[in-house]
């Protein structure tokens, strides 16, 4: 029987997760106006134009049920959520709450009837302190005046009630991410959210920071809290959800508890095809080094250092991953060494040339090739077409153009090419970018880069927002650049990422190397303590296996 197959059955719950679950989960819960649901959307369909976003969907949670939605960029997942938020009307089918049906008008209508989403990109004031921000929208007052002693009553409470740690009367800015999702997790349940919604929760999080939300989770789903949790972290849903929906093409393929799937298993139902979830690699064989940071200084956007002198190489034949939660310089030190950024102090050299003085092009041209953390704004040129986009870095050189005139056929030559070899699914090369999925776009973005003049890589959340099937593919690319000699430096915010594909791992913590220990030595434990500014050069000594930053190799 195929992973698919066997999953697409009728589940009942076991011992373990019984307080969870009072009766058994039918297959695909369609249709059932069961009571015992607390919210249930049957047999919904949504369309946009010719597209059907949901074809046939239903979808149940019980109170105190964690129930995990999995599936690919454009299988339906965030239409069904903005379904059952309010924030889209089905074409068909109804929604239920409590067994009665209900409509969702908006997102207001949503929140009076007990359901609350936490967005991935927080909705919060950052001046504004924790209370405040809680009140927000639904202040109470006394004499003419927001009270908000009673809404620090109200935190506090909240807080206590279901082991949330936050302090009603800090600023928002000066939290972690981590703390400030449990702002938006308490301005919810401050609403009276009996379903909560999490969008991706742990995308910006360390492993640290999402146990502590993990333990919260449930903690609410014991307090009778429905929980639906989006991710594409299937080992997260795994250790995590009670129960575990698929979905592909915009409907429900199966769904399946936990201790009946494996990784493996969610992501053949996920893709329709077996993934090879960690990449098949070799010992890597580096030679020259290819980028050399010495002391590196870079300014950030409103003044302040953001790269704070940073030192290490990136070697031929070797993939050099750098780790850290987003926002502790990864983005400026990326852009400083591909040209986007000017530097404030130290040295870059690029396949051994100094780089300073030398533009984007000028790098390029060296054999450097950037793949942006931000394909929409910074990698691709969304209204021209697939084939325009994939020969970006070198439209002016032939035969792309002869004597400065561009050369249409042999773009178009160059881009079939380039689509058939990463399997880039577009319709034709001259369609625009901008209708291709978010793995395709990266894609696109990938080609262009490693398939020209490559002698060094520069790649910031290369798969960033895109499916299983896509990251299974990039990555391989990446370590078939590395095995063509190309020396790559890879910047995730995904740990399972980088000891993945990474031969090295930096790890980066308020603009400094805090740590470096192999790949083949590194957990997610040791990185996550030194995400969290737990060790190393920010507080006493490393962990076994990593090497202070003046340990960090790099050619004199």
């Amino acid at each position: 029987m195929s992973p698919i197959e066997s999953h697409e059955r009728t589940t009942t719950p076991n011992d373990l997760r019984q307080s969870a679950r009072s009766a058994p989960i039918p297959s695909g819960t369609r249709g059932t106006g069961d009571p015992t649901f607390l919210l249930e959307a049957r047999h919904l369909t949504k369309r946009y134009g010719p597209v059907i976003a949901n074809r046939d969907v239903s979808f149940a949670v019980r109170p105190g049920e964690i129930v995990a939605l999995l599936g690919e960029n454009g299988a339906g997942k965030s239409t069904l959520m903005n379904v059952l938020y309010g924030m889209t009307v089905p074409d068909a089918g109804e929604l239920a709450i409590d067994g009665k049906v209900v409509r969702l008008r908006s997102p207001r209508d949503a929140l009076a009837r007990g359901i609350g989403m936490v967005h991935q990109h927080f909705m919060l004031v950052p001046p504004f302190t924790v209370a405040e921000n809680v009140a927000l929208g639904n202040e109470p007052s006394r004499r003419g005046a927001i009270d908000i002693a009673t809404v620090e009553a109200r935190v506090a409470s909240l807080a206590s009630r279901f082991g949330i740690d936050v302090d009603p009367r800090a600023i928002v800015r000066d939290l972690s991410v981590g703390q400030q999702q449990r702002v938006e997790i308490v301005k919810a349940l401050d609403r009276g959210a009996r379903v909560l919604i999490l969008d991706e929760p742990t995308a910006v999080l360390t492993p640290q920071e999402a146990e502590g939300l993990f333990r919260v989770l449930r903690g609410l789903a014991a307090d009778g809290t429905a929980i639906v949790f989006i991710s594409h972290k299937l080992g997260e849903v795994l250790s995590l959800a009670h129960r575990i929906v698929v979905m592909r093409r915009g409907a429900v393929v199966g769904e399946v508890l936990p201790e009946d799937a494996t990784a493996e298993s969610l992501a053949a139902m996920m893709v329709g095809r077996e993934v090879m979830l960690r990449v098949d690699k070799s010992p890597s064989t580096p030679t020259e080094d290819r980028i050399v940071v010495r002391d590196l200084r870079v300014a950030g956007d409103h003044g302040g250092v953001a790269v704070d002198g940073v030192s290490f190489a990136v070697r031929a034949g070797e993939i050099v991953g750098i780790a850290g939660v987003q926002g502790n310089g990864q983005t400026e030190l990326v852009e400083a060494i591909s040209g986007l950024r000017p530097t404030a102090g130290g040295t870059l050299s690029l396949v051994g040339v100094e780089a300073h003085g030398l533009d984007v092009r000028a790098r390029s041209m060296a054999g450097l090739a950037h793949v942006p953390e931000d394909r929409q704004r910074h990698g691709l040129v969304l209204p021209f077409s697939v084939a325009d986009n994939l020969v970006l870095n070198r439209y002016h050189l032939p035969p792309l153009a002869q004597r400065g005139v561009r050369q249409a056929r042999a773009i178009v030559a160059v881009a079939r090419d380039l689509v058939a070899r990463f399997d880039i699914r577009t319709p034709s090369p001259e369609v625009p970018v901008q209708a291709l999925s978010g793995g395709n776009k990266q894609k696109v973005i990938i080609a262009r880069e490693l398939s020209h003049g490559l002698r060094a890589l520069v790649a910031a959340q290369p798969t960033r927002g895109v499916d299983v099937g896509s990251i299974e593919f990039i990555h391989r690319s990446l370590v078939d650049a590395r095995d063509a000699g190309a020396a790559v430096l890879v910047v995730s915010a995904e740990l399972d990422e980088l000891l993945s594909i990474a031969d090295r791992i930096l790890v980066m913590y308020r603009g400094r190397i805090v740590g470096e220990v192999p790949g083949s030595e590194a957990t997610r434990e040791g990185i996550g303590l030194f995400m969290a500014g737990g060790g190393g050069a920010t507080q006493g000594s490393p962990p076994a296996g990593f090497a202070r930053e003046d340990d960090v190799h790099y050619v004199n």
